[in-house]
């Protein structure tokens, strides 16, 4: 195949991210690119099943195409769809659902409900992530300018470079306080002389940033430092514990390692209350439940569609309230909560033991004596024992990480045959691979795509699973 290939009609969308073509049989990922782009390429990369391509020249424009609204879109890698009307995401998102359900999973499934979109398509999220660096990335202007030049800056990571952060002033994805926050931060360590951190060199002070809010108003700061410099850190937390009145609850954590999780390191706490406060609307009409949230719990990044992903569960399950429901990878017992007020019993299973904790206090405050909670790896504590300890389940809750369940996890729950599971996933791929497993004596009788993540190839999905007769 020629390096350069002219008129090549954009198909599709792939999970990826990237535009898929096809000329002469061979698929092409393309980047930057929207189905229906007719467009000239320039190959890149050949791999013996497919190629990847950088457009060269438009010659016609999909209608599906759009201005992006941020500035740094093409460079940071974060909102790779930005460029597509929302309409086109959630088709091509629904599609992802179909294939990855079809052709890995291989089950006979029912009609795939239409994908729920996101009320909001910018600001949805309640946690971001910024990243510092003493190298951060230059354009080309800057590069040609022949002027002194700041290296320092703090946002999201360069795709394809590790070790460069493009410098973010404004992100869309968050309420803007946050990137008020990051930018006092910047402006103080600028003025004081602080480090940035060296990926390369693992020497620098300022190494991350973790802001989350909730949509009672509360907001969590998250600092991670690459040194034990007390007082600078705490003179900088102090400066913006001053100037910035929002802040509900401060945190900095040294880590010294090679990476940048922070999952087992010391939390410290500096200000305010040790958590954040989130809440959702009862389906059983009981009010508002309120969950607490701490540094190292896990919680949906999109607090509205999280509301609407676990109502969906709630009527999935359809609840008698003589059911023994288990929440396996229950986070903080958010979706737990949400079924604990029409089950007999509810039992939660989580590997972080903060979120365990979390959960526990989530139970009490509101007010279900019905739950029970358990930390550990899901593959070790979900055993024969734990099952005749705790009672058979009459339904499961299932929502694993990206990799999916263990495959020893998949047997327990076939050894279980409860009545019924319902499997969310934020990777219909694992998860298609985890169905597979669990159509042995399991059918599909429902699947329900859900949108939290706009302008990303990311979705989630519900796959409910009930017993073969």
């Amino acid at each position: 195949m020629k390096k350069k290939l002219e008129n090549v009609r954009v198909e599709s969308m792939a999970a990826t991210g990237k535009a898929l073509a096809k000329v002469e049989g061979k698929v092409i990922f393309i980047d930057k690119a929207v189905p229906g782009d007719l467009v000239d390429i320039r190959l890149i990369r050949k791999k013996k099943s497919f190629s990847e391509a950088i457009v060269e020249k438009f010659h016609e424009y999909s209608p599906d195409r759009l201005d992006a609204k941020c500035d740094y879109f093409g460079l940071c890698g974060g909102c790779k769809w930005q460029n597509i009307h929302y309409k086109a995401q959630l088709e091509f998102k629904q599609q992802q659902v179909v294939d990855n359900l079809s052709r890995i999973g291989k089950v006979e499934l029912p009609e795939i409900l239409p994908i729920i979109p996101s009320p909001e398509i910018f600001e949805y999220r309640n946690k971001l992530e910024f990243t510092f660096s003493n190298k951060r990335w230059l354009t080309r202007e800057e590069i040609d300018s022949n002027t002194k030049i700041e290296r320092n800056g703090v946002g999201f990571h360069m795709p394809g470079h590790f070790d460069k952060v493009i410098d973010i002033k404004t992100c869309h994805l968050q309420e803007n306080y946050s990137n008020i926050i990051k930018n006092e931060i910047r402006d103080y360590a600028l003025a004081n002389g602080l480090t940035f951190y060296d990926v390369r060199e693992h020497t620098g002070l300022l190494r991350n940033l973790v802001v989350r809010t909730s949509k009672t108003g509360e907001l969590m700061i998250i600092l991670q430092v690459g040194q034990p410099d007390k007082k600078a850190i705490e003179a900088l937390l102090d400066h913006l514990v001053k100037r910035l009145e929002r802040l509900s609850s401060v945190y900095y954590v040294i880590n010294q390692k090679k990476n940048d999780d922070y999952s087992d390191q010391e939390m410290i706490h500096f200000a305010g209350e040790k958590w954040i406060m989130e809440e959702m609307t009862s389906p059983t009409g009981i009010g508002k439940l309120q969950y607490q949230i701490s540094p190292k719990s896990f919680y949906q990044t999109n607090s509205t569609q999280a509301e609407t992903l676990y109502r969906l569960v709630w009527e999935f399950a359809d609840l008698t309230g003589n059911e023994v429901a288990y929440d396996l990878y229950t986070g903080t017992g958010t979706i737990a909560c949400y079924l604990a007020a029409k089950s007999k019993k509810v039992v939660g299973v989580e590997y972080v033991e903060d979120a365990v904790k979390d959960a526990r206090i989530n139970a009490r405050i509101n007010r279900f004596r019905n739950m029970s909670f358990f930390s550990g790896d899901m593959k070790d504590v979900f055993t024969q024992k734990f099952i005749e300890d705790n009672g058979k389940p009459d339904i499961v809750i299932t929502d694993p990480p990206r990799a999916g369940m263990h495959k020893d996890v998949c047997t327990q729950l076939l050894n279980l045959n409860s009545r019924k599971i319902i499997y969310i996933s934020c990777n219909p791929a694992t998860q298609a691979r985890d169905v597979e497993l669990l159509s042995e004596r399991y059918q599909v009788t429902v699947v329900q795509p859900v949108d939290m993540f706009p302008h990303t190839p990311h979705v989630e999905n519900i796959v409910v699973l009930e017993k073969n007769h």
